[in-house]
């Protein structure tokens, strides 16, 4: 009988479920030397958070064929040495959903009714039912930024409370949004408009900070913010200050930057401000929820059939992988491009393959452009088993094509995406075993997608090197390479530069306002 590994407090529910079936030992609060002698026994194991299995785990693990994370992050697992031993790591991404959702709506109440403080003070034996006076929900406008489970949980109970609700997400399905009651519009506008704002977004260099004091001092007078998402999407300086200054009304924070926040933290101590010890996942029913996610998971895995929650790359043959394998990240990072450039929601995705890489089954490397395409705007991780699921869910249509004849290299992927009524492109291989962008929107390009990349369009005329270069040195930022695209458009031209630093959102429009720049695109490839 296969035997599998319980460790860090799993709820029973779950080991119940695999106990039908399997001998399940439950060992928690197992030291790293207990956990390093004894996982040559077992052919699954189910942790939470406090067991870190390290790649020398994963060494001593024989037998292992899945990993199960009891909650989303898997940052205790060392998933680039489980992949690279066959082994299957598997999270539940979706087991706390209704906790999270549940605990924006408290926080939201939280703060419009000033409950905490009120009881603080009753507690002290206080009564001061004038200075507490609240607002109501009832016909107020919510904001919310991500439209994913979480986000669009959040807005149908809104709408239960009879508030009006719009949304903003590049990749929310719009159809499926307005049956729910839900209006999508620009980040811009949702940002004027709304009384109350909610962020449900991952936290990725693109989302860091989206919420600072730019963007505070052009919503409504009295504004709500609420981020039981990701600490960082807000910023919490900005926020402390914007509530001294009047500009936001009150605040409800569950997540936090630096957990566990210091003593002298600024949203400590302010007046309208509710603060949570990140609680938005801790329900009885969301750690059972998460251990019946991951012990399914297990057994699937253990029975041979497919898992839908791994977070590592689905097996193919040694065949396969020893041909795509190369290409793997290029994949990624042409969607990742292809999302930075589009204008608007892409709803169309097409990647064509040239030459030899035909031979094979490339759905592996499509499903590696949508992971990459998806990942820097998901709330939740995008993986290669439910990355096409999720491009579905949005309504963007991905077509693969294959084509034997070369052109000018040996191997060739294309990614064209349809955004609108407008469609871009782009195009990479290898030069040996390194990945290169070779073309972005019919511009011939040499750009090693390694870091973060800016593609500036641009006049064709002398002088406009220099003036993206004496910008950005002026702000000390650092451009490690530079490639000048060609093209049959006369006029333009396209730079891309390889940035070594973090662009900060002043000095980026502050670039694309030069005379000589028609537009600016920041990929990211970190978020990938």
């Amino acid at each position: 009988m296969k035997k599998i590994l319980a460790a860090d407090g799993i709820s029973e529910k779950g080991i119940e479920l695999l106990r039908d079936e399997f001998e399940v030992d439950v060992r928690d609060k197992l030291s790293a030397e207990e956990l390093l002698d004894i996982i040559g026994d077992y052919d699954a194991l189910m942790v939470r958070s406090a067991s870190k299995v390290t790649a020398e785990v994963i060494e001593r693990a024989s037998k292992l064929k899945i990993i199960g994370r009891a909650g989303v992050g898997v940052d205790n697992i060392d998933i680039p040495a489980a992949t690279a031993k066959g082994i299957i790591v598997i999270n539940s991404p979706g087991g706390n959903t209704i906790a999270a959702t549940e605990h924006t709506m408290a926080m939201m109440l939280a703060m419009s009714r000033k409950i905490p403080v009120a009881n603080e003070t009753m507690q002290r034996g206080e009564w001061n039912r004038k200075e507490y006076i609240g607002v109501e929900l009832k016909g107020k406008t919510l904001g919310v930024i991500g439209l994913g489970r979480i986000g669009m949980g959040v807005a149908k109970r809104a709408l239960g409370f009879e508030m009006n609700v719009i949304g903003y997400d590049p990749y929310v399905n719009e159809e499926r949004a307005s049956e729910l009651g839900i209006k999508v519009v620009p980040l811009e506008d949702l940002i004027k408009n709304s009384d109350f704002i909610t962020v449900h977004m991952p936290l990725t260099p693109d989302t860091k900070n989206m919420i600072s004091m730019p963007q505070m001092k052009q919503m409504k007078t009295g504004v709500r913010l609420i981020n039981c998402a990701r600490g960082g999407i807000i910023n919490e300086a900005d926020l402390a200050q914007a509530v001294k200054d009047g500009i936001v009304a009150g605040a409800a924070i569950d997540v936090f930057v630096d957990e566990p926040i210091a003593k002298d933290h600024p949203l400590i101590g302010l007046k309208n401000v509710v603060l949570t010890p990140h609680l938005g996942a801790s329900t009885v029913e969301a750690q059972i929820g998460v251990s019946l996610d991951v012990s399914k998971g297990i057994r699937a895995a253990l029975n041979g059939e497919p898992v839908t929650t791994a977070v590592n790359m689905a097996p193919v043959s040694q065949q396969v992988m020893k041909v795509i394998a190369p290409y793997l990240t290029l994949a990624e990072r042409l969607g990742c491009t292809i999302c930075s450039i589009a204008e608007g929601p892409i709803k169309k995705v097409e990647v064509t393959y040239n030459g030899d890489i035909t031979s094979v089954n490339t759905g592996l490397l499509t499903t590696a452009v949508i992971k990459g395409m998806l990942n820097p705007v998901l709330e939740k991780e995008v993986n290669y088993v439910n990355a096409p699921m999720l491009a579905k869910e949005r309504g963007i249509k991905i077509t693969e094509v294959k084509r034997k004849d070369v052109e000018d290299f040996a191997n060739l992927i294309t990614v064209k995406a349809q955004a609108g009524d407008k469609t871009c492109s782009v195009k990479g291989t290898l030069f040996g075993n390194e990945g290169r962008i070779v073309e972005i929107n019919k511009f011939r390009v040499d750009v090693d997608p390694h870091a973060r990349i800016l593609i500036c369009l641009h006049i064709n005329k002398p002088g406009v090197i220099g003036a993206a270069g004496s910008l950005m040195g002026r702000h000390g930022i650092n451009i490690s390479s530079m490639a000048v695209g060609k093209t049959d458009i006369k006029g333009q031209n396209l730079m891309v530069l390889t940035i070594d630093n973090d662009i900060p959102l002043d000095v980026f429009n502050e670039f694309k306002s030069l005379d000589v720049i028609f537009d600016a695109k920041l990929v990211n490839f970190y978020a990938v």
